[in-house]
């Protein structure tokens, strides 16, 4: 499993180890089961705190990613569908409404990104 921390971002660490995390188990990167480093392997690989590690591994287990075995560690979850779709709906809905706050600053009218939304979903059918 490889991650990527990047100080130059506001994303705040455990954010970032989470959505990665997230999208390799999506991508099928991180197979159901598999075992993920342990807390303190992690954090010493990622020269982070403990703490940091284990907050995200508490959200990702808190959002059904992940799942926890007493004295053995944390393990992949199955996917569930469901939890994906509503992860995805709400990264989507972060998506657009970034871009609606971009067309009020930008005075596009909402018809004009109805039609901008209409013409961009056509182009990929």
């Amino acid at each position: 499993m490889e991650l990527i921390i990047r100080n130059t971002v506001n994303q705040p660490i455990y954010d970032q180890i989470c959505a990665q995390i997230k999208a390799q188990i999506i991508a099928g990167q991180l197979a159901p089961g598999e075992a993920l480093p342990s807390i303190r392997a992690l954090a010493k690989d990622l020269k982070i705190s403990v703490i940091t590690t284990k907050r995200a591994y508490d959200e990702l287990e808190a959002e059904g990613f992940l799942f926890t075995v007493a004295g053995k560690g944390c393990f992949v979850a199955e996917k569930n569908l469901d939890i994906i779709r509503e992860q995805q709906l709400k990264e989507l809905e972060g998506h657009l409404a970034s871009a609606v706050d971009l067309a009020k600053t930008c005075g596009v009218s909402q018809p004009e990104l109805h039609e901008m939304l209409r013409i961009l979903l056509e182009e990929e059918s």
